[in-house]
């Protein structure tokens, strides 16, 4: 009956309209922007800092 992804995200779309109402479903998508944004910046952090601890490690000499 629901083969494809396009089926289940259209059957979730009309849930979350059910459920939620229309006025706050623009609400809801700009606070999980807002949240994967952020996820986003900490991933990048989170990398950077590895990198840079890696790069001291190899350049340090062992004792």
């Amino acid at each position: 009956m629901f083969d494809s992804l396009d089926d289940w995200l259209i059957i979730a779309v009309i849930v979350a309209v059910l459920f939620y109402g229309s006025s706050k479903i623009p609400k809801l998508a700009h606070s999980l922007g807002r949240a994967m944004g952020e996820f986003k910046k900490g991933r990048l952090e989170v990398e950077q800092e590895l990198k840079a601890s890696q790069a001291g490690a190899v350049a340090a000499p062992p004792r």
